[in-house]
């Protein structure tokens, strides 16, 4: 029998490897992780999801102190100022914490930290900084990076033309923020800015934002950021981006061509979308070769074509989601152990977290109809919830898909300020089968958001009682 050094090798210690190395030293394998940066948690908690929360938190405290919000409810703050350097130091202790916490559990659970990039060599060997590691199993995590513009240069350092991880340490509110792309990212950071002081215009290809969502949330979504002051551009490509001094110019046309205009901005965020981090692995020395959109293709227990590796996360296809890369790295670790590990795909929620936040799980209205179900929706609006209501806060909807034969629940999507936990509700009761009658019919407490989900799975029956 071979002699490896590891049992297991992570490469990447994102939410997929690192939590994969942790399940995987639980089980009792000999585990190492390799993963260059100074810190662990990958893009999610070094760049990505940790430091982005964090300062939506902050800007949505800062629009409640300065636009009004708390004197409604009697609280007198006085002028209110900014301090960016404080709301950014806050983000930085969010991240030094939660990723001092992952070395911690990697210390506890004797997972080795290899520092640096990981290259294949073979089946069972990788190189790092010059020195040969070997493994019975080695699992690709190596995540995902910003997809570039064509023709267009980012430069964080300036923070003039910036992509996500510029746009999260900017030291000043751009006086203009434009943003390329109307998905999550480019939501969700637009959305910090603007609460901040920036003005800030959104510039997307397709004719509606949040691509992959429901088709109503979509159309919902557009008229929110409309009236929290964004300004929208759709159907709309960015053909360049020049810089002169501190100013960028946009050319921008429509995307089924016609006149071109310019939009000037002191900042433009590049937010087009994520790549599969592949680049350098080697995967060529193992006879690995990528499908057609740079991912790695893996079977139903995420093993490759070749024996012995691996991968799982936004290297694989699939929504690239730090939750999904979090199960994969769990099921890969107890397939390797001899466990059973797997991951229901047709249930991963996808959150965005503005606010209020949009929500989802499962099919949506128009993927449910063309997969040929027949279908009944129930749909319940917040201003009709009474805890959302009390709270001031009556945008958005909870919407239900079930199908019409069996009342299986396909799908849910939804609009509120707390969508991102409501939704996981639905998730577990579709991980169970459940039908919209069994959460209709389970007791929901008062007041709270959630009895929205309730509301409307009972108006798939048609129902409801509050509207």
């Amino acid at each position: 029998m071979a002699d490896y050094d590891y049992d297991v090798l992570f490469i990447g210690a994102g939410p997929g490897g690192y939590v994969g190395a942790i399940r995987a030293a639980q089980a009792g394998l000999k585990t190492a992780c390799v993963e260059a940066r100074e810190t662990l948690g990958g893009t999610c908690l070094n760049v990505g999801c940790i430091p982005s929360k964090a300062l939506l938190h902050g800007s949505e405290l800062f629009e409640e102190a300065a636009g009004g919000t708390l004197a409604k409810y009697g609280i007198k703050t006085g002028k209110v100022e900014l301090d960016l350097a404080k709301m950014q130091a806050e983000k930085d202790d969010a991240v030094k914490g939660l990723t001092g916490g992952i070395e911690y559990l990697f210390k506890k659970n004797k997972v080795d930290w290899i520092k640096g990039y990981a290259t294949f060599k073979d089946a069972g060997t990788v190189e790092v900084a010059g020195k040969a590691y070997t493994a019975r199993d080695i699992v690709i995590a190596t995540g995902s990076s910003v997809t570039p513009l064509p023709g267009v240069e980012v430069d964080n350092d300036k923070g003039i033309v910036v992509d996500s991880t510029g746009a999260l340490a900017l030291d000043r509110v751009p006086n203009h923020l434009v943003v390329i792309g109307g998905g999550v990212i480019g939501l969700e950071l637009g959305s910090v800015w603007r609460r901040l002081g920036a003005k800030v215009t959104v510039v997307e290809f397709l004719d509606q934002l949040l691509p992959g969502m429901d088709g109503d949330i979509r159309k919902e979504a557009a008229r929110i950021f409309k009236k929290q002051g964004m300004a929208l551009k759709l159907s709309t490509k960015v053909t360049g981006v020049s810089v002169k001094g501190k100013t960028a110019t946009l050319t921008v046309e429509p995307s089924a061509g016609g006149a071109a205009e310019t939009i000037e901005a002191d900042c433009v965020l590049v937010a087009i979308g994520r790549r599969p981090n592949v680049t350098g692995l080697g995967l060529e020395n193992i006879g690995l070769e990528l499908n057609g959109r740079g991912q790695i293709e893996t079977d139903h227990d995420f093993a490759t074509k070749v024996d012995g590796v691996w991968a799982v996360g936004d290297v694989i296809p699939g929504p690239m989601l730090a939750h999904k890369a979090e199960d994969e790295g769990i099921a890969v670790a107890e397939n390797i152990a001899g466990l059973t590990g797997i991951v229901n795909h047709a249930v991963i929620p996808g959150v965005v977290y503005t606010m209020p936040e949009f929500a989802g799980v499962g099919l949506t209205e128009e993927a449910a109809r063309e997969a040929g179900h027949e279908i009944k929706v129930g749909k319940f609006p917040m201003m009709a919830n009474s805890r959302a209501k009390t709270n001031g806060e009556p945008d958005g909807f909870v919407k239900v898909i079930a199908d019409a034969k069996t009342d299986r629940v396909l799908g849910a999507w939804m609009i509120a300020s707390l969508a991102g936990t409501m939704v996981a509700q639905v998730a577990q009761a579709m991980e169970f089968g459940a039908t919209s009658e069994d959460i209709a019919y389970t007791c929901h407490a008062h007041p709270t958001h959630s009895e929205a989900i309730k509301e409307a799975a009972m108006a798939v029956q048609g129902k409801p009682i509050h509207i």
